[in-house]
């Protein structure tokens, strides 16, 4: 039994690479929308969240290297389709637009209501990738490692743990052969490389690539590329908080600091300060 087990195994897998070698890819990518990096985060009166009226939103960093690194194996003839996902409001429609002009072919847009967004948390997109999975059937799925507003890093693991597939975190460079992925993830000690067979989920850091600029043409061209409109209840999918925030305060101001004429003053006033035994 073990015997006809593993042929059937290795039998599938033959077919597996068979059946990419001829078709490509087909790879699912998430683009969040998020407020633009280079604004200046306010917090909101009520103290729940951050100002988020009025105020820029772009694509998630982390997510613009996703998209670019779907595009770039699509270029390399590895992948036939790249399906960019976003889950937040209507104007995230406008996320998924960057992300078509920057190559993918269509989009899925998994609309919930206007100001609802921020708690939609990791839990429950990872739930909704899932069931993107069951009906898209890809072979890759990439994400971002995070997003700038929360900050979690836990979708990419919590999605692995769901359709248990094989997972390569915060990747650097990706290379593909014969139906598996050779990942360099950046860890705490430097690098480490590791080999995932596919189907499986990646996670990009922001120097996996430098993320490419739509150009006019390709703009005008994803005005018409295709972009599904869904809902959690469509898929599904209950997203209420697990998680409750308390409350979101401004981190405390610095004090300014002191010049000092010599080394002799500086341990002196940093003895004062009960920061070095006297």
């Amino acid at each position: 039994l073990w015997g006809a087990r593993e042929s059937f195994k290795l039998s599938y897998y033959n077919e597996y690479k068979s059946y990419l070698s001829m078709s490509g890819l087909r790879v699912l990518v998430g683009c969040k929308r998020v407020i633009d990096y280079a604004v200046k985060i306010r917090v909101s009166p009520d103290q729940l969240g951050v100002v988020t009226d009025g105020v820029k939103h772009s694509m998630n960093p982390f997510d613009e290297n996703a998209v670019e690194e779907a595009v770039r194996m699509k270029q390399k003839k590895i992948v036939k389709e790249i399906v960019a996902v976003s889950c937040g409001p209507t104007q995230s429609q406008e996320t998924i637009r960057t992300a078509l002009a920057m190559g993918a072919d269509r989009g899925i847009h998994v609309e919930v209501p206007k100001g609802t967004e921020a708690s939609i948390q990791p839990l429950a997109v990872a739930k909704i990738f899932a069931k993107l999975i069951e009906k898209e059937q890809p072979d890759l799925v990439i994400l971002g490692k995070q997003a700038i507003d929360d900050d979690a890093n836990q979708t990419t693991q919590l999605l692995a743990g769901l359709v248990d597939w094989p997972q390569g975190t915060m990747a650097s460079a990706i290379e593909h052969s014969d139906g598996s992925l050779k990942i360099t993830r950046e860890i705490d000690g430097g690098l480490e490389d590791i080999k995932v067979k596919l189907p499986a989920i990646i996670s990009a850091d922001l120097r996996l690539n430098e993320p490419r600029y739509a150009t006019l043409p390709n703009i005008m061209k994803a005005k018409k590329k295709k972009i599904e409109k869904l809902t959690p209840e469509d898929l599904g999918v209950d997203v209420s908080p697990r998680l409750k925030v308390k409350k979101v305060v401004d981190p405390p101001v610095r004090e300014a600091g002191d010049k000092v004429p010599d080394v002799a003053t500086l341990i002196e006033k940093l003895k004062e300060k009960g920061h070095i035994k006297a």
